[in-house]
């Protein structure tokens, strides 16, 4: 238990550090994909249509991330800690936008992080299909998100963010095209965008109605899009 623990407090100082995660492990994952990348890319040279090529690519590079990460998932349910830690780095970028999507502040969605990652190892055994894991654990997350947000019981807003890095400007305006959004319209627009659920996934991680989704959606894209006009 205590090594989990370890992963939950590092994903909280790491992310608090805007994103400066990335362990050994990542690098070489990263250098892997590069490589399936270019070859994959080389052997499409073949194809006569670009459209093709790009295509093709795109269904391989799927495929084998797929493959990798149902394997990561079935080692971790027998808790291989080795699959485990690996599994939840692979998905840490991704926990870290649905948390702030909702907390809106680094320090709570690194805690609901941290307490997302100690759920998941200690409940494993109850995941029932190995496909289902990222909307399993983006579940527990949003409940470890909305849990937070009751025991803070407190708006936070714009003007208390940390002050970014020169480099992070692009973070910032991210923030605050959010912070323009209600939460229940944030919280939709990155599960479809940015995560790639589909309508019928966002209804049951979140428990409304697929029309509700629809609408919720919808509405946030007006939104945004009279936020970004009025710049």
């Amino acid at each position: 238990m205590l090594i989990y623990k370890q992963i939950a407090q590092n994903a909280r100082t790491d992310i608090c550090r805007n994103w400066r995660f990335f362990s050994y492990g990542l690098i070489l994952q990263s250098l892997y994909e590069t490589f399936i990348h270019i070859l994959l890319s080389n052997i499409c040279k073949i194809k006569k249509k670009k459209s093709d090529c790009l295509t093709f690519t795109a269904r391989v590079e799927k495929s084998i991330m797929k493959k990798q990460t149902d394997d990561l998932v079935k080692r971790a349910k027998r808790h291989e800690s080795e699959a485990f830690t690996e599994l939840m780095q692979l998905y840490m970028t991704d926990m870290y936008k649905v948390a702030y999507a909702i907390l809106m502040n680094d320090e709570d969605a690194a805690d609901a992080i941290g307490d997302t990652i100690l759920i998941c190892w200690e409940k494993m055994n109850q995941l029932v299909k190995i496909q289902y894991f990222k909307t399993w654990m983006t579940r527990i997350l949003i409940n470890k998100c909305y849990d937070i947000r009751k025991k803070n019981q407190n708006l936070i807003c714009l003007d208390e963010y940390e002050e970014p890095a020169a480099c992070d400007e692009y973070n910032l305006e991210l923030k605050e095209a959010l912070a323009a959004l209600d939460e229940k319209y944030r919280i939709i627009m990155i599960l479809f965008y940015s995560e790639g659920y589909r309508i019928r996934e966002i209804s049951d991680i979140l428990k409304i109605p697929e029309s509700t989704v629809k609408t919720r959606l919808q509405r946030g894209r007006e939104k945004l899009e009279v936020y970004y006009k009025e710049k």
